[in-house]
C-alpha cells in the first residue's frame, strides 16, 4: 500500500503546525510533530521526556537519538500504515538518515520548507501563549483569548512557554539554521525539496502544497 509521507521543515514560528493539521484533515493521516510528542513526554516525566527537558527549556536540540526514538515509536503505530506528516522532524542529517530507512518503494515522499525572516518569526512567537491546564495554543494577535489570560476551552490560565521568550527564540533560529540549513541541501539533491513562503497566510501555503502535489 502506498504511503503519502510529507515532511515539513522550516525555523520555529513558520507555520509547521498549522500547515500540519490542514494537510493531516485533509489526507486523513496522523501528524507526528516532534515538539509535541517532546513536551508529551516531559509532562509525563518518562525516562526520554526528563533528558530532553533541560535541552527544551534552553533553546538546544534535544540529541538525536532521543528524538529518534520518540519518533520511531510513533511510525510504527497502525495509524499510520497510510501515511503520516512530521513537523519538525527530521532536523538533522543523521536523522533524515535514519527517517530514509523507513521508506518502501511506492512511498509518496515529498518536503516542504517554510521559508520565513528572523523579525517575523521572533515577533510571531513572542506573542504565543498556552493554556497551562489544556494545552491550547493563543497568539495574542492573530488569535487572541475572549478573556485575556484566560483559556476559551477550559478556563486554565495561559502562560509564555519558557522557549517563545525572545532571547530563547533567537537562539533557537540560530541553533536552527546552524544544524538543520544541511537538510536543504540534502533533500534538493534528492529532488524532494520544495520551498513555500511561511510569512504569508496558511491558505497561501495550503494551496501551494496542494498545487505541487496536483490533489
Amino acid at each position: 500500500m502506498m504511503r503519502n509521507i510529507l515532511i515539513l521543515l522550516g525555523p520555529p514560528g513558520a507555520g509547521k503546525g498549522s500547515v500540519g493539521g490542514e494537510l493531516s484533515a485533509y489526507l486523513k493521516v496522523p501528524i507526528i510533530a516532534s515538539g509535541d510528542l517532546l513536551r508529551e513526554n516531559v509532562r509525563k516525566a518518562v525516562s526520554l521526556g526528563m533528558k530532553a527537558k533541560k535541552y527544551m527549556d534552553s533553546g538546544e536540540l534535544v540529541p538525536d537519538d532521543i528524538v529518534i526514538k520518540m519518533i520511531g515509536q510513533k511510525i510504527a503505530e497502525p495509524n499510520c500504515s497510510k501515511g503520516f506528516i512530521l513537523d519538525g522532524f527530521p532536523r538533522t542529517l543523521a536523522q533524515a538518515e535514519m527517517l530514509d530507512g523507513i521508506k518502501v518503494e511506492g512511498d509518496s515522499f515529498n518536503v516542504f520548507y517554510l521559508k520565513a525572516e528572523d523579525d517575523f518569526l521572533i515577533k510571531r512567537l513572542s506573542k504565543r501563549r498556552v493554556c497551562g491546564n489544556c494545552g491550547k495554543i493563543y497568539h495574542l494577535v492573530n488569535l487572541p483569548p475572549k478573556r485575556e489570560g484566560i483559556c476559551d476551552i477550559c478556563g486554565g490560565s495561559l502562560v509564555q512557554r519558557k522557549d517563545d521568550t525572545e532571547e530563547v527564540i533567537r537562539k533557537r533560529l540560530e541553533v536552527y539554521k546552524d544544524l538543520t540549513a544541511p537538510l536543504l541541501k540534502y533533500y534538493r539533491d534528492k529532488g524532494y525539496l520544495h520551498v513555500i513562503a511561511g510569512d504569508i497566510s496558511i491558505d497561501y501555503m495550503m494551496n501551494a502544497i496542494k498545487k505541487i502535489m496536483k490533489w
